[in-house]
């Protein structure tokens, strides 16, 4: 399998061979179920399509719960689809562990990072705002200033970096390395950190 769903569990720390603290962050992979596998024949494309998290019956749709009975499994929260691994044997309905990773393994994440809310340029973007508050400028330290000449072109270009929502996007993370995998307990130890906040759930990838 090209990757796995996982839950974000929170930040810990691991020390090296050298003795070195690294900072990591814990992460519930798995186990997911195969729920569909898709063809060249039938879809155009190949790709095994996985599910994780149950999920209550009487908050899923009809068309879902037919969906997951096809894979003799309970209903879930999560689906996502990866690319098939050429030989790779793979039936409907499988049972994926985080065992599919191993140690020293570098792996992208991909996540939706925490929501800030809406924010003025200096925390959004990184202004510098006016820096002083001479000459009467006793309101302007976090302002944005300028945002372009008046008779011509008489509005504000598209693209303009100004206040607004901030977080809240999705956001891949690339060779982040697997300090540790833990497969009694589905978890795997990532160096540094991962988008999202504590329970939020992200995409695991090779």
């Amino acid at each position: 399998m090209q990757g796995l769903i996982g839950k974000k569990i929170g930040m810990t720390s691991v020390f090296d061979a050298n003795g070195k603290n690294i900072p990591c962050t814990v992460v519930g992979v798995g186990p997911c179920v195969v729920t569909q596998i898709k063809t060249q024949e039938t879809d155009g494309y190949e790709a095994v399509q996985v599910a994780f998290d149950d999920k209550k019956e009487k908050k899923t749709t009809k068309a879902m719960l037919g969906h997951f009975k096809k894979a003799n499994t309970t209903p879930k929260r999560q689906v996502h689809e990866f690319p098939k691994d050429n030989g790779e044997s793979i039936n409907l309905g499988d049972l994926i562990t985080v065992e599919n990773f191993s140690n020293e393994q570098w792996v992208n994440v991909t996540g939706v990072s925490k929501g800030k809310g809406f924010q003025g340029v200096v925390k959004r973007h990184g202004f510098s705002g006016v820096g002083d508050s001479t000459h009467g400028q006793h309101n302007r330290l976090r302002a944005p200033g300028s945002l372009g000449a008046s008779s011509y072109p008489s509005r504000v270009f598209k693209g303009m970096r100004m206040a607004g929502q901030d977080g809240n996007r999705t956001v891949k993370m690339i060779g982040l390395q697997i300090m540790k995998i833990i497969p009694e307990h589905n978890l795997m130890v990532l160096k540094g950190s991962v988008p999202g906040a504590k329970g939020s759930y992200l995409i695991i990838e090779r």
